[in-house]
């Protein structure tokens, strides 16, 4: 029953539309699966069995009786707690939210419905979603189905060690400075933060506003890219609730097409060190695209550090002056990690009104430089993070000789959030420690279907998923 869990999600629409397998079946698979491996790596923070089972008999029922089946028809998904799935808790893992009901669903949520997904329960975040790790005082911390002392990453933690562990087929997290992707990389799977506005944001909660619409999106998280592509056109498409919102249709390139986009890679940023075995997997993945036809050089784009602060300006200065009257008077009820970023907040220089509105209209200008770069080079292959996943409770790393501090390890992927790029993380390798090892590749705005194309090329040359020890 257990290998059922792990074929793609493709593989399971088109077993069930064959009645070669049922979306019963399948769901039960899902939930034995989840009560067995939940207790230890604690991904998951509400399901509900009976509606699932109830859902899923409803999916089969259809099948039955030949009625017209959607592209993910029976097929068991996750979602992130911070998004409306009506009846479900929507707690974003703070106290302040504890026992929060969601009565309706996001229109992404509606969406994945519509196209005959059966929604299995939320998954676990950090408190607010402010961490590259996942631990609340609501439900504690996930664990990495590759070594339980490691985190699954952060803040879409819960998420990705579900799909690494095969208790869900795939599902929605959401990225703001590299929540989707740096889970992704951490935990073997492969993740998309799209374009700020190409997936609706409605109903994610803290909610997309001011700058914060800028470099927080929701998107999709599965085992393979092919499941990323089923999932994103479904989610895809503007929604009047997110400020970013833009009419924008699918158009997927050809192989001609394809084969003629130049790829820029860069192994590091001049900043920040990786680890060999990182360095090497971007190596391997630029190595594998030049295989595939693709017209490969290396590039390192002008820009990144002061992406890098601005970025900081507008998550961790921004954010901590958006977070901290929440908890007046609650003091208590801040987890650790959140106390900690809130810490780094503070040791900022003051953020003023001036001093934001400099940091908005410095941020559209080095967009603007940076998208005139991405003429030559449309395409962008680089590390996801300096490191593999970490042990919990580790906040620096030495590489190269130079520590590396906690906010720094993820730079590599703040700057795509900061200047509204698409970007996705898919499997390369791994460490000598067995830890899996991804690599980014960076479109421009508002084309996502370039980014999948060539990530599934890369996939299909690298072939480096694998199920965790865990399972």
């Amino acid at each position: 029953m257990s290998e059922l869990t792990f074929l793609s999600a493709v593989s399971m629409a088109q077993r069930i539309r064959q009645r070669k397998i049922s979306p019963v079946e399948l769901a039960e698979a899902h939930l034995a699966k989840i009560e067995r491996l939940n207790p230890k790596l604690n991904a998951f923070v509400h399901v509900d069995s009976e509606r699932v089972r109830s859902e899923a008999r409803n999916a089969e029922a259809a099948v039955m009786h030949d009625e017209a089946l959607g592209p993910l028809h029976g097929v068991s998904i996750s979602i992130k707690s911070s998004l409306d799935v009506a009846g479900l808790r929507c707690e974003a893992g703070t106290r302040l939210r504890a026992g929060h009901l969601a009565t309706e669903d996001a229109p992404l949520v509606a969406r994945l419905r519509q196209a005959g997904a059966v929604v299995l329960g939320v998954t676990n975040t950090p408190e607010l979603l402010m961490a590259w790790e996942t631990d609340n005082l609501l439900y504690g911390r996930t664990n990495s189905p590759w070594d339980l002392e490691r985190t699954a990453g952060g803040s879409s933690g819960g998420e990705a060690a579900a799909i690494a562990a095969g208790m869900s087929a795939g599902g929605v997290g959401s990225d703001g400075g590299g929540s989707i992707r740096v889970p992704a990389h951490f935990s073997g799977i492969c993740g998309l933060k799209p374009t700020p506005g190409r997936v609706p944001a409605t109903g994610h909660f803290p909610a997309s506003g001011g700058p914060f619409a800028l470099i927080g999106v929701v998107g999709p998280m599965a085992r393979t890219v092919g499941d990323l592509r089923a999932l994103f056109e479904v989610m895809q498409g503007a929604n009047e609730g997110d400020a970013c919102a833009a009419p924008v249709s699918l158009r997927w390139p050809s192989d001609d097409e394809t084969k003629q986009l130049r790829v820029g890679y860069f192994e590091d940023d001049g900043r920040t060190p990786i680890t060999a075995e990182t360095r090497a997997a971007v190596q391997t993945a630029a190595k594998a695209l030049q295989d595939a036809g693709l017209q490969v050089e290396p590039f390192r784009p002008e820009g990144l550090e002061e992406a890098r602060v601005l970025w900081k300006k507008f998550f961790v200065g921004a954010g901590g002056m958006l977070i901290r009257p929440m908890f007046c008077g609650r003091v208590g009820d801040l987890s650790p990690i959140l106390k900690q970023f809130l810490e780094w907040s503070a040791a900022e220089p003051p953020l003023t009104g001036e001093g934001l509105l400099d940091a908005w209209i410095g941020r559209d200008a080095l967009r603007a430089r940076f998208l005139e770069q991405m003429r030559k080079y449309p395409i962008l292959l680089c590390p996801a993070a300096a490191i593999p996943a970490f042990r919990h409770g580790e906040r620096s790393w030495t590489i190269e000789g130079k520590t590396v501090e906690y906010l720094d390890a993820w730079s590599y992927t703040e700057w795509f959030n900061l200047l509204g790029n698409p970007a996705a993380v898919v499997p390369v390798s791994s460490s000598s420690k067995g830890l899996p090892i991804g690599v980014q590749i960076v479109g421009r705005p508002w084309e996502e279907e370039q980014v999948l194309t060539v990530a599934a090329t890369l996939e299909q040359e690298c072939g480096a998923w694998k199920i965790p020890p865990i399972c």
